[in-house]
């Protein structure tokens, strides 16, 4: 297989793909697992202590959508949508059931249910994006400031798409020879090295409406894709100490996430703006 495939232009200059030992890092998540299994417990004690009356009172009105990285799905998610909804968020599910397709086309999609989300409880939707999920996230908060209010991502290499590790090329690579040997919905060659991955580049770099907040959570643990490249300047940077995988489930980072929306929520830019 070749070593990125990749178009160049998704590699700017500055910014490096991890060396192949840096995947061990990701080891930590077990332990990262293990940590959320901890707190969730705690939490779990925690809430049967409240009244109900109390819990509900402190819902949050404005819809969270978690989107989900490369060759994952909704499920991916699921221990941060959990602990989301026990602090009083909205959480909906992306309905992306394997993030392996074109990215302009799991952005449409994405696009219609945010519509349906936004028309139902009428008020824009903040997105929480792991890895290209937050890349997508960023790119449609560009195209549709009417629907997003904000956005929080949690190790998006937004600034380099390419800067990410050989096991993740490989795995573009192998999506890449099964689209052209004619299995469908699956990345094809135009889609991350042509037009198709030119124009998705180019939207996610475009700048964001004034009143879209923006989140970006990054680690130097990050075993996978380069962090320096998941540091928008456009965005409030939160450093955290997790594995790339991991910031799908640290408590650590879902507290990060909570606070991002609060604090986006509080500014008052989820209200719902005409388009």
């Amino acid at each position: 297989m070749s070593e990125n495939p990749l178009g160049s232009f998704l590699l700017p200059d500055g910014f490096g793909r991890p060396h192949l030992a840096a995947v061990l890092r990701e080891g930590s998540v077990v332990t990262e697992v293990g940590r959320y299994a901890v707190r969730a417990r705690e939490e779990r004690r925690l809430r049967r202590s409240r009244a109900y009356t109390a819990r509900a009172s402190s819902r949050a009105a404005e819809p969270v959508v978690l989107v989900p990285g490369f060759l994952a799905g909704d499920a991916t998610l699921t221990a941060m949508a959990r602990t989301l909804r026990a602090r009083g968020f909205r959480t909906y599910r992306s309905q992306i059931r394997a993030n392996v397709g074109c990215t302009m086309d799991a952005a449409t999609l994405l696009e219609t249910r945010l519509e349906a989300i936004v028309a139902r409880r009428g008020t824009r939707v903040q997105l929480v994006g792991h890895s290209l999920g937050g890349m997508i996230s960023r790119g449609l908060a560009v195209r549709r400031p009417d629907l997003v209010a904000g956005i929080v991502t949690l190790g998006s290499p937004m600034l380099a798409p390419g800067a990410h590790h050989l096991l993740l090329s490989w795995g573009v690579e192998g999506l890449v020879r099964l689209s052209r040997a004619g299995v469908p919905g699956l990345m094809a060659e135009d889609c991350v090295a042509g037009a198709c991955a030119r124009q998705s580049w180019e939207e996610s770099r475009e700048p964001l409406a004034a009143d879209v907040g923006f989140t970006a959570v990054y680690s130097q643990r990050d075993g996978i894709v380069d962090w320096r490249a998941c540091i928008d300047p456009a965005a409030v940077a939160v450093e955290v100490t997790a594995s790339h995988c991991g910031m799908a489930v640290d408590p650590r980072v879902i507290d990060e996430v909570a606070a991002a929306l609060r604090r986006q929520m509080d500014t008052g830019r989820v209200v719902l703006r005409s388009a």
